[in-house]
């Protein structure tokens, strides 16, 4: 079952066009979606859950019409938007449970069972009677994502999913999200690279609401080889080099600027040739909305 997406787009009251002729074809596993703080990634989430209409376009679910069966979407649907609502006062196994039920689960048992279970597999088991409102904001992510794979969705969208989770949450997520990518169409929404290297076979790029690449990692790594160049400069000479090349990234390392850059040929000035990563492909196509990452390493010298 393919999620379809043909021609998309949306333009807000305030002239803001967040989507622009959105084109997509995402079959079952996991499909990483990258992009800037304003890209358009959560207005095409929120499209395709049914929460808002587009200018223009369709979307297709196997045989369903998303924007038209919307009832019939959301019983299939499992969705962690980037922000969320909880009722305070209401224990997670509660929250769950009535969740459950509103999806179809009306045999206590087979509820008990089920929370349980959710409960389990994202590390909340033992605080499922504690109210929402004492949880952390790792522990709320995470009762996000409990409640976005509840009744196996065979849609399910993400979006910025790993904020406030520590290392070891993040690692649970990643085998979560593998093991239900196995037989689900899985869309993962965020900005950070990582998770789309770590999760996804393929994977869309979008800036300014367009989409500016879709494909496979190692395709997209392909068109820039024998073009990234890379060397330390001291954070006086940064600038300088700023303003002669295109700097895609600058890490702080052993608190010295290491840079690196685009670069048909050889820069000469001390660059060496370095194989392109996924980060490089990012940068390169959505420099003209996000600011140079800046990241600071520690290296051992």
């Amino acid at each position: 079952m393919n999620l379809q997406i043909s021609g998309l787009s949306k333009t807000y009251p305030n002239g803001v066009k967040a989507l622009d002729n959105v084109s997509l074809t995402i079959e079952p596993g996991m499909f990483g979606l990258l992009g800037p703080n304003g890209a358009g990634k959560s207005t095409l989430m929120r499209t395709i859950a049914t929460l808002q209409e587009p200018d223009q376009g369709t979307v297709q679910l196997g045989d369903v019409n998303v924007l038209e069966q919307k009832d019939q979407v959301r019983q299939m649907l499992g969705y962690l938007p980037q922000e969320f609502g909880v009722y305070p006062r209401t224990s997670a196994s509660a929250m769950l449970s009535h969740l459950a039920m509103l999806k179809g689960v009306v045999s206590r048992t087979q509820r008990k069972e089920l929370v349980g279970a959710m409960l389990q597999r994202v590390n909340l088991y033992e605080h499922r009677f504690k109210h929402l409102s004492g949880f952390s904001g790792g522990m709320k992510q995470r009762f996000g994502i409990a409640q976005a794979l509840l009744c196996h969705p065979g849609l399910l969208i993400v979006d910025e999913p790993t904020a406030g989770l520590d290392p070891n949450e993040r690692n649970r997520f990643y085998n979560l999200l593998a093991d239900v990518g196995e037989n689900t169409v899985v869309i993962l929404s965020t900005h950070i690279v990582q998770d789309v290297k770590e999760l996804c076979s393929r994977f869309a790029i979008l800036s300014n609401g367009r989409v500016v690449f879709s494909g496979g990692p190692a395709e997209a790594t392909a068109e820039l080889e024998g073009r990234i160049w890379e060397r330390s400069v001291s954070k006086a000479e940064l600038p300088d080099f700023q303003s002669r090349y295109q700097v895609l990234s600058t890490k702080l390392v052993a608190n010295k600027p290491l840079i690196h850059v685009l670069n048909d040929e050889d820069p000469g000035e001390g660059f060496v040739s370095v194989r392109p990563e996924l980060e490089d492909v990012y940068f390169s196509m959505t420099q003209g909305q996000a600011i140079h990452a800046e990241t600071e390493t520690t290296a051992a010298l």
